[in-house]
């Protein structure tokens, strides 16, 4: 694991611990999975992954961790319009391309929105909490293989 990973595997836990959920060994494989992962993996992706190691662990194990970890903040839920939910563990504040032919998600992160929650909150009179940002379009490697080129500019932030 990176540095960053290590640090944020860390302060996961002590998080854990200050709230008392148990530290179990498929409750830090699961964590750790997600701190390494770029992928944003479903539950059935982890599970696969996990499972050689674990043997005895089940679905509905992964499944209540992820839930446990979104309860505390430190995964994102993402329905992106498949079939599947996707994971994300929150590193740091980001958005996310989702490609429309095959269901690639990249991370991207865009100063540009940070004021957003006080303007959704200037003009709508909510307490915000939050937000959330996907942008849908085609990935290079589907424009490639679609031959495809990108009408519109690139907007630099």
């Amino acid at each position: 694991m990176a540095n960053q990973q290590d640090t944020v595997y860390d302060q996961t836990i002590e998080r854990l611990k200050a709230k008392g959920i148990r530290i179990t060994p498929q409750r830090v494989a699961i964590i750790r999975f997600m701190i390494a992962s770029v992928a944003h993996p479903t539950a059935e992706m982890i599970y696969a992954a996990l499972a050689p190691d674990f043997p005895h662990m089940s679905v509905a194990t992964v499944y209540n961790n992820l839930m446990l970890l979104i309860d505390l903040g430190l995964v994102e839920e993402m329905n992106i319009g498949d079939v599947a939910t996707h994971y994300d563990f929150a590193l740091a504040p980001h958005y996310h391309a989702v490609c429309t032919n095959c269901g690639r998600i990249v991370d991207f992160v865009y100063s540009g929105m940070s004021d957003v929650e006080n303007v959704a909150a200037g003009k709508t009179g909510f307490a915000v909490t939050g937000h959330h940002l996907e942008v849908y379009g085609l990935c290079p490697d589907c424009q490639r293989k679609l031959k495809l080129t990108n009408t519109k500019p690139a907007v630099t932030a």
